[in-house]
């Protein structure tokens, strides 16, 4: 087989894993809804939340008003995000609707515990939307108006989707009363931070900018005691035109503490400021032998 059909056939089989994982993510999301928040009656958010509503109002089947209120946020996605997107969100939407149908009559496993219904509950749905969100697509028509303002606003899509479920709640009052509707408000607020996790990774990383009058020393330490490289940038102070060396560093999040135990032991004036990085790729982000 010839290098071009090779990587061909990578990259069928990278998409084929993604829509697999997207797939999985929505059973987990239709389980999380029909056997631990509907039950107790706790409603989603979104567009999800919207359909919950309807279909207790109806007694239409959830599935079918899921893929009938997405239709226009799908088309949103597909004009304003690209063609994969909407795809992949069509992927994750039909597999969310097919599985609220199929675990409809799954007993519920937790039963009258507010804390656990919204802890558990908050933490199932979060991940399978963050599982979805991270290979490409998305489980609501809230996620997807969220990708898309995320591009123009700065702010995450975790804390977007929280906004904008804000008003769905709204509405989910008036089905589960008040007391429902903050329930659903707490365990939304826990997915939305499943949500970032699981976009982020476990681990994530974080870059540290460090303006010292110690820079030899402050790096070569970094690298005998973390064992990472560091990068100089030459800046100058606004007032007083005094040339420094900036020095940055990127970590990973376990490494955090440490970081901050070594400057503050060279140089108890540094400035630092210190950034979340979700993603690092390329370069020699690699942590050497410090043993």
């Amino acid at each position: 087989m010839s290098k071009k059909a090779n990587q061909k056939m990578a990259i069928i089989l990278k998409k084929v894993g993604r829509a697999l994982l997207i797939i999985i993510g929505g059973f987990i999301t239709a389980y999380g809804l029909e056997s631990i928040l509907i039950p107790n009656n706790v409603s989603d958010g979104g567009v999800t939340g919207l359909s919950i509503v309807g279909s207790q109002l109806t007694g239409l089947p959830l599935g079918i008003l899921i893929v009938i209120l997405n239709i226009p946020f799908i088309f949103l996605g597909y004009k304003q995000i690209g063609k994969s997107f909407a795809v992949y969100s069509i992927i994750g939407i039909a597999s969310l609707a097919f599985g609220t149908s199929i675990m409809h009559h799954i007993p519920t496993i937790i039963r009258e515990d507010t804390l656990l219904v919204t802890v558990i509950g908050g933490i199932v749905i979060g991940f399978g939307m963050g599982l979805a969100l991270r290979n490409g697509g998305a489980l609501d028509g809230i996620d997807m108006l969220a990708v898309l303002l995320s591009r123009k606003f700065p702010f995450g899509t975790s804390d977007l989707i929280l906004f904008l479920n804000l008003f769905v709640f709204i509405i989910v009052s008036t089905v589960f009363g008040l007391r429902g509707a903050f329930l659903s408000g707490i365990a939304y607020f826990i997915a939305s931070k499943v949500i970032q996790t699981v976009e982020e990774g476990l681990s994530g990383s974080k870059t540290f900018k460090i303006i010292t009058n110690k820079p030899e020393l402050m790096v070569e330490t970094i690298r005998d005691r973390l064992g990472r490289s560091a990068t100089y940038n030459q800046v100058e102070g606004g007032y007083s035109n005094e040339q420094f060396k900036e020095i940055t560093c990127v970590i990973n999040r376990l490494e955090d503490s440490k970081m901050k135990e070594i400057i503050y032991e060279i140089d108890k004036q540094a400035f630092v400021t210190v950034y979340d990085v979700a993603e690092v790729k390329g370069g020699n982000f690699k942590k050497r032998d410090i043993h």
